[in-house]
C-alpha cells in the first residue's frame, strides 16, 4: 500500500492506513466512522458514484489531489501514553 499511486476500498481500517502512509484513498461508502481520514487525511468518501471514480483517479496520477496530514496523536506512541496514563492514575489512587 505504501508504494500505491492510489487505494480504493470500503474499509475504515484502510483508510486509516492509507492516512498515515499519506496515499490518497478513495471510499466507496457513504459516510465514514473516521472522519479524520477526510478532514485530515488523503480520504475521499465516493458513495456509489463509481463512474465519478475514473475522474478522481486521473486527478491523482497527476499529482492533483491534496496531500492531506497524519492527523494529531497517530505518531504511533499510543502505548507510551496509555502506560503514562495508568501510572498517573495509580500515582493519584497512591496518594
Amino acid at each position: 500500500m505504501a508504494r500505491a499511486k492510489v487505494v480504493l476500498t470500503d474499509s475504515g481500517g484502510i483508510q486509516e492506513e492509507t492516512t498515515a502512509l499519506q496515499v490518497p484513498c478513495l471510499t466507496i461508502r457513504k459516510n465514514t466512522e473516521r472522519p479524520s481520514t477526510v478532514e485530515l487525511g488523503t480520504n475521499q468518501l465516493v458513495g456509489d458514484d463509481l463512474d465519478a471514480v475514473e475522474g478522481m483517479i486521473d486527478r491523482i496520477v497527476r499529482g492533483d489531489w491534496r496531500k492531506g496530514v497524519v492527523p494529531p496523536l497517530w505518531d504511533g506512541q499510543a502505548a507510551p501514553r496509555v502506560v503514562d496514563g495508568i501510572q498517573t492514575f495509580l500515582d493519584v489512587r497512591q496518594s
